[in-house]
């Protein structure tokens, strides 16, 4: 019987996690073999699975295309196996995922992230509810060990807390969750980086766009996203106000 690609995505991080999870409780090497190690089960679970289940559709990652040949606009499977290898490989962090994401006409129409070490699955499937309460000071998930310097500068401007933690799926999946109010990135990522989580934020009701207002758009050539913008919609015209009046190059 063939899952709906929605219930493949959660069923493949859900796997792929829990490989994970394995391999940090079995690990005695240092933590650079341990990423690698990790890195590397994962994306070789994800691609034969994908293989056997999906033979038609390519598979994009940061280790490169696998599959048939990819033709920007159809169907992709847009993966990272391995978000946060800095966090997989610190003892007791759980701010670290994995991403499975289905692109098609530019959008992401299927998807799931896993928290392996939180025990979490988050897929388009069934996206979390938002909550219904009020923001009474807005937070910002930020990096713990890089915040943006433009982030940081907007925070003061509207009267936001910078809450820090690791991978960017862990950002937007704790603004999907309610644990923070939004995620903002100027930096620059890989479409792997965000194509998982920015899908289920849509599905959850979220506002997703680049920081000019613009749509994101994936599975393009060039999978190099410049930035982003994930927040509670009630936010989202006040941020992009604020980024708006703030020169190109600060943001």
């Amino acid at each position: 019987m063939r899952v709906d690609d929605h219930e493949l995505a959660a069923a493949l991080a859900r796997r792929a996690g829990e490989r994970l999870v394995e391999l940090r409780a079995e690990s005695t090497s240092d933590p650079e073999r341990l990423g690698d190690a990790g890195d590397a089960a994962a994306h070789q679970l994800l691609i034969e699975a994908l293989a056997q289940q999906r033979p038609a559709d390519p598979v994009l990652s940061e280790h490169g295309v696998s599959g048939p040949e990819r033709v920007a606009g159809e169907r992709v499977w847009i993966v990272d196996p391995l978000d946060g290898t800095r966090e997989f490989t610190e003892p007791g962090r759980s701010d670290w995922a994995v991403h499975v994401a289905l692109a098609e006409r530019h959008e992401v129409i299927a998807s799931a992230v896993a928290l392996p070490a939180q025990g979490v699955v988050l897929h388009t499937g069934e996206p979390p509810e938002q909550p219904t309460h009020g923001i009474a000071r807005p937070r910002i998930a930020v990096s713990r060990s890089r915040p943006p310097e433009f982030v940081a500068a907007l925070a003061e401007e509207i009267g936001a807390e910078l809450v820090p933690m690791g991978s960017a799926g862990a950002k937007i999946t704790a603004v999907v969750l309610g644990e923070v109010d939004a995620y903002l990135h100027g930096g620059g990522q890989y479409e792997w980086d965000s194509a998982a989580p920015v899908g289920v934020a849509g599905a959850a009701g979220l506002h997703t766009s680049r920081l000019d207002g613009s749509e994101l758009v994936y599975d393009r050539p060039d999978p190099w996203l410049p930035d982003l913008l994930v927040c509670r919609r009630e936010l989202a015209v006040d941020l992009l106000a604020a980024l708006s009046d703030r020169p190109e190059g600060s943001r």
